[in-house]
């Protein structure tokens, strides 16, 4: 399985706010996708060429969530991965979230631990 990005996701009811707080630590936005599921907004934050965070606006959780973004090549290869070792598909029905240039779903470990699993579709 190749991994191309691990880095922090936070999903937020607030997330301009945490924008904010990210870009006074001196972060740029790199990349803004909205749109997503209809509703959700996220911003790639980067500082420098070594750290990055990803803020995007949900409000599903009645709290702020921090879970790992884990990009991948193969969706599909990193799923049953993930399947095999425990995790569970957030959505009660397995289903993902595709738009053109990618497909991502949350899921979470036998012990709560969350990682969005996430693979841009090139073209």
């Amino acid at each position: 399985m190749k991994i191309t990005a691990f880095n922090p996701l936070i999903l937020s009811k607030n997330a301009d706010e945490t924008i904010e707080l990210f870009e006074a630590l001196g972060f740029e936005r790199a990349h803004t996708k909205s749109g997503i599921a209809g509703h959700v907004t996220s911003v790639d934050l980067k500082y420098g060429e070594d750290f990055r965070v990803d803020v995007a606006t949900v409000d599903k959780f009645p709290q702020d969530l921090t879970v790992i973004r884990m990009n991948v090549r193969d969706f599909d290869e990193a799923y049953q991965f993930l399947l095999s070792k425990g995790f569970k598909p957030a959505r009660e029905d397995g289903s993902t979230t595709k738009t053109d240039s990618s497909e991502d779903t949350l899921m979470f470990s036998p012990s709560g631990f969350a990682i969005c699993l996430s693979e841009h579709i090139r073209k």
